[in-house]
């Protein structure tokens, strides 16, 4: 097989770092209003998990039409998260300026509540992307998959924070952070739950097929999923 044949590895290779250059670009971009970031990300994850199942997609079309698809729910998770992080933040303000015996004991349930809360987001918005629940039904499958794949769990908050760490101490490769800080941890984490959302999708396989046939939506997820969840799916 020739080097610079289309379906070489090199050019595969090639082929898939322009798609997360072009993802993390639309990203960014559709992120600077602010409040549409919940929607942004969502669409960045949705086709982060399309690009790891080598399903067929158009970076920009299919983009926009998960961006369109999950803007409310998506705009009311980040905003839920907004005051979320903005009410740590004035604990853990408060907290360091207490003069008290038990400053230190709340500033680790502080640290404990802003770490579950991380793990928690990790897999908001790619549920979000693939699945059909509720706001408030997202958010505690979320933070159920996170405590269920803690170990997957972590390595997906290591794939995200490298980025920050590298943006900020290494001002060399800061550009390259700008143009692949999202994307590929968003990818490299798309890796790693793929298996379980594919355990996840085939267990309620069975009663999204008795739902009355009507208009394509990708997304599978319904509220019989809360109880596979609670009933545990294992950690594959």
């Amino acid at each position: 097989m020739k080097l610079f044949d289309l379906e070489s590895p090199l050019m595969q290779a090639l082929g898939k770092m322009a798609d997360l250059l072009w993802l993390n670009i639309l990203t960014i971009i559709c992120c600077i209003p602010v409040v549409t970031v919940g929607a942004s990300l969502t669409a960045m994850n949705y086709m982060a998990l399309k690009m790891v199942r080598d399903e067929e997609c158009y970076i920009t079309k299919d983009f926009f039409k998960s961006f369109k698809q999950n803007f409310k729910q998506g705009t009311l998770i980040w905003l839920l998260l907004v005051l979320v992080i903005l009410f740590l933040s004035y604990d853990y303000y408060i907290v360091g300026n207490l003069n008290s015996d038990f400053r230190f004991v709340l500033q680790i349930v502080l640290t404990t509540v802003a770490v579950a809360l991380f793990f928690t987001v990790l897999y908001v918005f790619p549920l979000l992307a693939k699945f059909d629940n509720t706001v408030f039904g997202i958010i505690k499958n979320a933070f159920l998959i996170s405590i269920m794949q803690l170990p997957r769990t972590i390595l997906m908050a290591v794939f995200y924070i490298i980025p920050v760490l590298l943006f900020i101490y290494f001002y060399d490769v800061s550009p390259l952070m700008a143009l692949f800080g999202l994307s590929v941890p968003a990818w490299l984490s798309a890796l790693l739950y793929n298996k379980f959302f594919k355990k996840l999708e085939e267990r309620v396989a069975s009663g999204a097929a008795k739902e009355e046939d009507g208009e394509t939506d990708e997304r599978i997820f319904r509220d019989e999923l809360d109880e596979h969840l609670s009933g545990g799916t294992g950690s594959e």
